[in-house]
């Protein structure tokens, strides 16, 4: 390593084997790769396009930006040759249209900025209309039936509400941009197209009720706002790529249970491994340097489990920014040796990963809508909106349940680090004993946090919140927005968070028809306060059945949510065919976020996705357990037979002995059976999507988890130098 005056420089090489050479250009960095002082800038963001537009090119961009209007060509060609310049500048060569297809990850298509000139030369090229629109082939992306696989065309267009940025690797830089993408015949083959329709929509319906508050004044736009926490696990990537199920399934199918797993609850919030905080450390920097406003690390529960969280922002680029943040973090692992596992759960018997997704409603002017204040009981304003989420999260409980739904979601919904699937909302004490003020239809008093007296001379006295925090629920109100963390870990969150937009809105829109028949045509201050108080009264009443404060996996609330009449989809395949119900395609349609053969689509190509990922796990299974786990069965049965025969042979007697060989030839057997009954499972055939799914759920998954069993418990009585894959023990450990 060269060293410089300042005791930092160009890494080369290390004496750790994980520690890697940043892919950032040449310059001066730190050890962990990080850009020694003020990290740098790979964003095309508004300070620069201040700095590089002419001052009128500039304020027409902003312009329409803020109303959502369309840009000029020639405003674009000059936007284009600006951002081409300071592309080349940075070393970028090529330019992509950047798009969420609906694979759940992220597409691109390459493109050289350099054109012939048409004398022998070549040029740099970049205009307005290679910037507003691409042409990339939508054939072979998941339509659902939208499109033909013979009909190939389909459009990328920039959404310039998300700053372009740059992606570098160790010999090329691209200048990426993110776009909507749809057929020829304009329908939604993407995730941004549906999520950009639905933030206007909440738009409209949220400003309808600030104008019968006259608070509108100044405001232009009501905005989503989102933080979406991601957990991961960090695996070995030498142990990772001798596990097949992990490498073709990023979950694992088979494995006994470690002696040390998470019961000393240890992990959470421990000390972070040496290894690990240096990979952090550089997800970070490059995450900085994209524009992702990364705030929060730490240990997760379980072994080997961790968390990033950024700060909030718009809906549209929090969406794109969780893509960046996903696709970094598996991007960095490679460089010290780990890889990053973003699968809902991908060791049984710990806990799964989940994508917290924090939400709320700003002005475009700075105020949050989910603000309660000091004095909740008086603030109407908020009351409304507030009330308005019951009422959507209530009305359309399936439809939420659905935007979560995933074969890797199934693994975890419910289960100790996850909320249940009965979609409920917590308040906390201080809102839950407002709403019951409201019923009784005058709202009197706002309770208190108060002060924490620690009880020791030297510790000071605390603030305490006006309620607990609440983690078994799927929907809690924590401070100042809604945390819904029912999502999973690898869903890309603009679904869920275009469907909780949708609702909302609808709601919003509900709640305004009410207040402004219940206020009249002439409305004055006391008829608005009479009529929040009658509208808010009957919002409460038919939809307080949604509201529960306490333990989300008690079997009295599954009971008690029974008797409410709340649904309880337990799994994708229920869960998924509400979307295509008559509500759900009407709330979708009357908001113009989505046609009917758009809804159609999509429940079609979530009903295959599902089947295509299991029937992947299970064929790898049926190959694990077939090439794998049986020929090391086999071979330690030998072993354990000849010893059994060479005790007896010298008429010595070992009946524990003869017990481990009957115990190991009943488990191999067990295996094959349940081999057998799995791969007679997967034959046939089971209709459309739905059908099949259905017949999946009915037959391959129980006998996948029969098999596991069997497996799993002859693991733990098979020599360790013939287990043919690393351990739960071996995997958990990051040093």
């Amino acid at each position: 390593m060269h060293r410089l005056n300042n005791g930092v420089g160009v890494v080369h090489q290390s004496s750790e084997p994980w520690l890697r050479s940043p892919s950032q250009p040449s310059g001066v960095y730190n050890r962990q790769g990080h850009v020694h002082g003020e990290f740098g800038c790979d964003v095309f963001n508004e300070r620069l396009m201040q700095q590089r537009l002419p001052k009128d090119t500039f304020r027409q961009f902003m312009r329409a930006i803020q109303s959502g209007s369309q840009l000029a060509h020639e405003v674009a060609d000059v936007i284009a040759a600006s951002m081409k310049e300071w592309a080349v500048e940075q070393g970028a060569t090529h330019y992509t249209h950047w798009f969420q297809p609906l694979t759940g990850s992220t597409a691109e298509k390459h493109d050289s900025f350099i054109t012939p000139d048409g004398h022998g030369g070549v040029i740099n090229e970049f205009t307005g209309k290679m910037l507003v629109q691409g042409e990339p082939d939508a054939s072979s992306f998941p339509s659902g039936g939208l499109r033909a696989t013979f009909e190939a065309r389909g459009y990328t267009a920039w959404d310039p509400t998300s700053p372009v940025f740059l992606v570098r690797g160790p010999n090329h830089v691209t200048l990426c941009i993110p776009t909507a993408f749809v057929s020829w015949n304009g329908e939604a083959l993407d995730k941004k197209t549906p999520l950009l329709r639905s933030m206007d929509a909440l738009s409209g319906a949220a400003l309808r009720v600030l104008r019968l508050f006259d608070a509108a004044e100044g405001v232009g736009r009501v905005l989503a706002t989102v933080g979406a926490e991601q957990e991961y696990f960090l695996l070995d990537r030498e142990l990772y790529y001798q596990r097949p199920d992990l490498v073709m399934c990023d979950r694992t199918l088979l494995g006994a249970q470690p002696p040390k797993g998470q019961q000393l609850e240890d992990h959470y919030f421990g000390s972070i491994p040496q290894r690990v905080l240096a990979f952090m450390a550089e997800c970070e920097g490059e995450l900085y340097r994209l524009g992702v406003p990364v705030k929060t690390r730490h240990n997760e529960v379980a072994p080997g489990q961790f968390e990033i969280a950024p700060y909030f922002e718009t809906a549209n680029l929090a969406c794109d920014h969780q893509m960046l943040v996903m696709e970094t973090l598996r991007r960095v692992g490679i460089r010290y040796g780990l890889r990053a596992v973003l699968h809902e759960k991908p060791f049984a018997g710990i806990n799964g990963s989940g994508k917290h997704l924090n939400w709320a409603l700003a002005t475009d002017t700075g105020v949050n809508l989910l603000d309660p204040r000091d004095e909740a009981h008086t603030n109407m304003q908020f009351l409304v909106f507030l009330c308005a989420v019951i009422y959507a999260v209530d009305t359309y409980a399936t439809l939420l349940r659905a935007s979560v739904a995933s074969a890797g979601n199934d693994h975890r919904l419910g289960a100790n680090e996850a909320p249940p699937a009965i979609i409920s909302i917590f308040l906390g004490d201080m809102l839950m004993d407002i709403i019951e003020q409201l019923e009784s239809g005058e709202t009197k008093k706002t309770i208190k946090g108060g002060k924490l007296d620690l009880g020791a001379k030297s510790l000071p006295q605390i603030p305490r919140d006006t309620g607990d925090r609440n983690r078994t629920s799927p929907f809690a109100f924590t401070g100042n927005k809604f945390e819904f963390r029912a999502v999973g870990a690898s869903a890309a969150v603009s679904w869920p968070t275009t469907v909780l937009n949708t609702i909302v809105a609808e709601a919003l829109t509900v709640m305004a028809d009410r207040l402004e028949k219940a206020m009249g045509k002439s409305p004055t201050p006391a008829k608005r306060e009479q009529a929040v108080k009658t509208v808010l009264k009957q919002v409460v009443k038919d939809h307080k059945r949604v509201l529960f404060n306490g333990d989300g996996y008690d079997k009295a609330w599954h009971d008690e949510a029974e008797r409410r009449g709340l649904p309880n989809l337990r799994d994708s395949v229920d869960a998924l065919g509400v979307l295509t119900g008559r509500e759900s395609v009407a709330v979708f349609l009357r908001h113009k976020v989505l046609s009917k053969a758009e809804v159609e689509s999509r429940s079609t190509i979530f009903f295959e996705k599902y089947c295509k990922q299991l029937l992947i796990e299970a064929e790898t299974m049926v190959s694990l357990v077939r090439t794998k786990v049986l020929p090391g069965a086999w071979r330690h049965q030998t072993e354990v037979i000849d010893a059994l025969g060479a005790s007896e042979s010298v008429e010595i007697e070992n009946p524990e002995l003869r017990e481990e060989v009957e115990r190991v030839v009943g488990l191999t057997r067990a295996c094959q059976s349940r081999l057998a009954v799995l791969e007679a499972a997967l034959k046939g055939e089971h209709g459309g999507p739905a059908k099949h799914a259905a017949a999946i759920r009915a037959k391959v998954v129980p006998a996948m988890a029969a098999l596991r069993q069997a497996v799993d418990e002859l693991e733990q009585h098979v020599a360790a130098d013939h287990w043919p894959m690393p351990t739960y023990q071996q995997m958990l450990i990051i040093k």
